[in-house]
């Protein structure tokens, strides 16, 4: 099982929003963006063996959830039911070498904790489908 992390500055997010790589659910969206080995480090002409953190995650999530959904309180409640549900589903279902984001929507509240869970299980499957080097529709390598 992977060992999950934090996103936490936004640079982070950013680079997994600039992967263009989401899907949406009625409970959330979930971006995701491959990480390369040492990425984060900030000596990138030391060897990447070298750079590796033997306590560095395999799988980062972060979550975010904007004002439209609600005040600070209502934001804080569908961010806790966003990391407890992430608990649950990330160490079987995240990808090693991953960084994601979770985003919550209106539904995330409104949606019972079972179906939200379904969500990021479906998300993270899709999302894992057209993962790199696999065809996209039109025929073009899909980018994670």
């Amino acid at each position: 099982m992977p060992t999950v992390g934090r996103l936490k500055t936004r640079p982070q997010f950013l680079k997994v929003a600039a992967a263009k790589h989401k899907w949406a659910t009625p409970g959330l969206v979930l971006q995701a963006a491959r990480r390369r080995r040492g990425e984060d480090r900030a000596a990138p002409e030391v060897p990447e063996t070298l750079t590796k953190d033997p306590g560095e995650p395999d799988v980062r999530v972060g979550f975010t959830v904007t004002r439209r959904v609600g005040n600070a309180v209502v934001r804080n409640r569908a961010k806790r039911r966003l990391r407890a549900a992430a608990a649950a589903v990330f160490p079987r279902l995240g990808r090693s070498g991953t960084d994601y984001v979770v985003i919550g929507r209106l539904g995330t509240l409104e949606r019972p904790f079972p179906d939200l869970m379904k969500d990021l299980e479906q998300a993270i499957i899709r999302l894992d489908r057209k993962g790199p080097g696999r065809p996209s529709k039109d025929g073009r390598e899909a980018r994670l």
